[in-house]
């Protein structure tokens, strides 16, 4: 019998602290930085942001989305066999914050990993975890969006600080006689890592290199919209659909105008198109995951509707998720 995995619980989380273009102006104006509400949502579409407390982690979230996802599909943390956490902004350099979540739902055991590819993080963890389950090394997988992006931001640059938050997002995972994930298509190209990085490491108690996010906004515009488009296609026709049965599309919530132009590509309305970025900003790996659980608990989606998940980000890496939900 052909193992499939289908997705049986969602779950999120925004920390209390929200910020808005006006807060964000006012501060960055404090340090003589100029931006303004009108300025940020005319390129972003953004309005609004979370930013966690300093105290508090990506597993912190994480714990908060999981136990939304666990409640939905009706499990407890003992019955999950596989935790995959996707994070650029883990609570330290190691163990995983995986690890780390897996003791703050007190249970031991099962295998538990961080995925890093920034933007994309949540579609690879997803890939992953659809591929462990279909092989039968999993059955009941949590996977995890989480991200405290607010820690390498650099609010001297009005081009990157306005564009990113803190949040987190999972899933349920579990096996399945019918299929729920129906294809997925992952790609990553390392000669543009320059265009959006953390140039910094540590080494022997120093950060070396920039601990702050760079970006170069025109290059990852102009890349972004070309291979999501190219990454939904092929997505479609290793699951034999087209783009005439997409329900919705939940893309990384990164930029209102690349959302749009993905949408437009496909030849979707834009009333199938799930925004959250207005009020969430750009949560990194945690985006997907986070419009997936709002669309959900919204009515948007509902049992038995194909959804496309896509995702770009830095590495430069890319991927598409086709399901039905």
């Amino acid at each position: 019998m052909t193992q499939y995995s289908r997705i049986t619980g969602t779950g999120s989380y925004l920390p209390p602290k929200r910020v808005t273009n006006e807060d964000l102006a006012a501060q960055l104006a404090a340090d003589g930085i100029e931006t303004s509400d009108q300025w940020i949502v005319e390129r972003t579409g953004i309005r609004a942001r979370h930013f966690a407390e300093p105290d508090v982690t990506s597993s912190d979230l994480a714990l908060h989305a999981a136990r939304g996802a666990l409640e939905a599909a009706g499990r407890k943390p003992s019955d999950i066999d596989l935790i995959i956490v996707a994070t650029s902004t883990p609570d330290m350099v190691f163990p995983s914050s995986a690890a780390i979540l897996q003791h703050k739902l007190g249970i031991a055991g099962c295998p538990a990993f961080d995925v890093q590819a920034v933007c994309s993080g949540f579609v690879y963890a997803l890939t992953v975890a659809d591929a462990m389950i279909r092989t039968g090394s999993a059955s009941k997988a949590l996977v995890v969006g989480a991200e405290v992006f607010s820690r390498i931001l650099d609010f001297k640059d009005r081009t990157t600080c306005v564009l990113f938050g803190d949040g987190a997002g999972a899933v349920v995972l579990e096996a399945s006689d019918t299929p729920g994930i129906l294809a997925t298509d992952l790609h990553a190209d390392g000669k543009h890592v320059g265009i959006l990085c953390v140039p910094g490491s540590v080494s022997g108690g120093k950060v070396l290199g920039d601990p702050l996010l760079k970006m170069d906004g025109q290059a990852v515009f102009k890349l972004a919209v070309g291979v999501l488009e190219q990454s939904a296609r092929a997505t479609l026709e290793k699951a034999g659909r087209t783009e005439a049965d997409i329900d919705w599309l939940i893309p990384h919530q990164a930029n209102l105008r690349i959302m749009q132009g993905t949408a437009k590509k496909l030849k979707l309305p834009l009333e199938k198109l799930v925004v959250t970025v207005d009020q969430h900003g750009n949560t990194s790996a945690a985006s997907i995951p986070l419009a997936l659980d709002a669309a959900v608990r919204k009515g948007q989606v509902r049992k038995g509707d194909t959804v496309l998940l896509e995702g770009v980000g830095g590495g430069f890496t890319w991927g598409a998720v086709l399901l039905d939900f």
